[in-house]
This record gives C-alpha cells, sequence and structure tokens, in this order.
C-alpha cells in the first residue's frame, strides 16, 4: 500500500478494440499476469521489507516461521487487494496517464467487474488468515489499512488535496504496525518509531517520482504537489521529510536498538540526504534535475535500514 511504481502490463491485444482493428482474446497466461499485475507485486515487495524485520524485533530474535508464513501471506494478500480495488476505483485515471494506461483494466483485458470481485475476495481471505491465526489488533490494523487506502485515500484524498500524500502515507507505514502486534498483541514505543520512519520515508520517496510522471497526473487532474507547487518547492519538501525520517531512525536507536542499527542508521540516513540536498540544489540553480535517482536510493536506504533492524534483532 506504499506508493513506488510497477511495470506495465504486457500480453495479447486488448479483446475490445477500435472498430476495423484484428483484435485477439488474452490467453490464460496473459489473464493471470492480468490479475497478478492488478495487485501491483512490487509494492507488495517493498511492503515486506519492513514487516518481517519488525516481526523479529518484536520477538527479540527469531518469531514463529509459522506466523511470519501468516503475516506474510496475509500481509501480500491485503496489500494486493488494497491495490486491486485501488485499480477498480482508478480507472477512470489510469486510461488518461502514459504511465498507467497499459494497465489491466485501461487495456480491456481484465473486466471492472471483475477486478472489483477480485480485490474484496482478496480482501476477505487476507482478513480471514490474520482473524484466524493472529489476534484481534493485528487483524483489525489489516483490514483498516485495506479501508483506508481505498476509501479514504484513493476516493477521496488522492483526487481533492495536495496532502493526499501525507496523509495517505498512514496506510504504507501501516504493515510496519501489523507485523508488531501479530507478534506481541500490542503496540510499542519501537513499533511506533519504526512506523514513524516509514511514514516519512513515503514523502521524499513519492515525491520523487511524482515529479517525474508530473504531466500525468496533471493530465488526469489529480492535485500531486508537483502539479500544484514549484519544483523548488517540492524539493524544499523532500529535504525536510528526508531529515524528518533520518531524525526518527535514529530516535529510534535508544528505544533499544543495538550499534548495527544505530550506525546504519546514521551512514544511510546520512546518504540519504545528501542525495535530497543535491536534488534540491539543483531545482533551486534551476537546472535539470534527475528525480529518480532519489527515487531508486530511497529504496535502498529503507532496505538497508530494516536489513539493520532485522540483523539487531538477531544479535
Amino acid at each position: 500500500m506504499s506508493m513506488i511504481t510497477e511495470r506495465p502490463v504486457t500480453g495479447d491485444a486488448p479483446a475490445a478494440g477500435a472498430q476495423g482493428e484484428v483484435t485477439r482474446r488474452p490467453d490464460v497466461r496473459a489473464r493471470i499476469r492480468a490479475y497478478v499485475a492488478l495487485t501491483k507485486p512490487r509494492i507488495v515487495e517493498l511492503l515486506l521489507i519492513s514487516t518481517v524485520p519488525t516481526m523479529m524485533l518484536a520477538a527479540d530474535g527469531i518469531p514463529s516461521l509459522w506466523l511470519v508464513g501468516v503475516v506474510l501471506v496475509g500481509g501480500s494478500l491485503a496489500a494486493g487487494a488494497a491495490n486491486a480495488l485501488n485499480c477498480y476505483i482508478d480507472r477512470d485515471i489510469d486510461q488518461v496517464m502514459k504511465r498507467t494506461k497499459r494497465r489491466p483494466l485501461p487495456t480491456h483485458i481484465v473486466a471492472p467487474r471483475s477486478a472489483l470481485v477480485f480485490g474484496l475476495v482478496l480482501a476477505a481471505v487476507s482478513v480471514t488468515l490474520m482473524a484466524v491465526f493472529t489476534n484481534w489488533l493485528a487483524t483489525a490494523l489489516t483490514l483498516g489499512a485495506i479501508a483506508y487506502y481505498d476509501l479514504v485515500y484513493t476516493l477521496w484524498l488522492k483526487r481533492t488535496t495536495w496532502q493526499n500524500t501525507f496523509w495517505g502515507g498512514i496506510c504504507g507505514s501501516a504493515p510496519v504496525l501489523i507485523g508488531w502486534a501479530a507478534v506481541t498483541g500490542s503496540l510499542s514505543a519501537q513499533a511506533w518509531g519504526l512506523f514513524a520512519v516509514v511514514f516519512f520515508w513515503q514523502l521524499p520517496h513519492f515525491y520523487a517520482l511524482a515529479i517525474k510522471f508530473k504531466d500525468d497526473y496533471a493530465r488526469a487532474g489529480i492535485p500531486m504537489l508537483p502539479v500544484v507547487a514549484s519544483v523548488r518547492r517540492v524539493t524544499t519538501e523532500i529535504v525536510g521529510y528526508t531529515w524528518l525520517t533520518v531524525v526518527a531512525s535514529v530516535l529510534v536507536w535508544p528505544l533499544g536498538m543495538g550499534p548495527v542499527y544505530g550506525v546504519t542508521a546514521l551512514a544511510a540516513g546520512g546518504m540519504f540526504v545528501v542525495e535530497a540536498h543535491r536534488l534540491s540544489q539543483r531545482a533551486a540553480r534551476g537546472e535539470s534535475i534527475k528525480p529518480m535517482r532519489l527515487f531508486h536510493w530511497s529504496i535502498t536506504y529503507l532496505t538497508v535500514l530494516f536489513a539493520a533492524v532485522a540483523v539487531d534483532a538477531l544479535l
């Protein structure tokens, strides 16, 4: 439920083409690929990067492998459900954006009703898994994350306010809380600290992507910050939220983390801040900027930081 781009779907031509076109119905493999694409698997991957290390920290070592499996499967299905429902809701804007026009709904490989049913089934299965095999808190957080992403962010915030990315970050940070709650049945200061790290991280991560696809969002009438503000303003906010991300990560250190985590938070955070300032300085000088460099580095940063969380838990 985090905001990261995914690869477009490719396959056979859609069955419903323009008049005079020779079209073919997609084969079974193309349909399977299309349904997988609805779940935006690259987003799911990123969410899981933060979940397993958090569970290890909550368990102070290796948690029950059965529990890890349940949370990974349940969390993947929940994220996939939220993303599939997002594709259903956003089908009107996806067809006018270059970045999204080859998704399964704009290309008619999957019908809107089928995408809706698919998303709802995934949601039901994920919440049921969590309810049966974890606890009420982890289950409630899972259901809440799906509902928030689709009903609050996608239906309302995304289309009405430039602050959509900020408030949308709540559901993208939920996997950290879900993983912790699944192990302990509660939420501690460490859990909320890691939640804050992921929450603030999403702003520079997604603003960099939104700069790249500014024209797409403008064409679709989506008021992302780069659409309504100057590049200089956006890069200034990127710097601010990058600093908040790093500060949040360092504040987690005295909450029971060890030196491996602390050194990693400082080193990786320092590099993250340098990249953000570099982007902002180029914008201030009116030079051509490369937002995707920061976008890709942000993913590396989060991966390295949560790998340090896992190592610290083991040590």
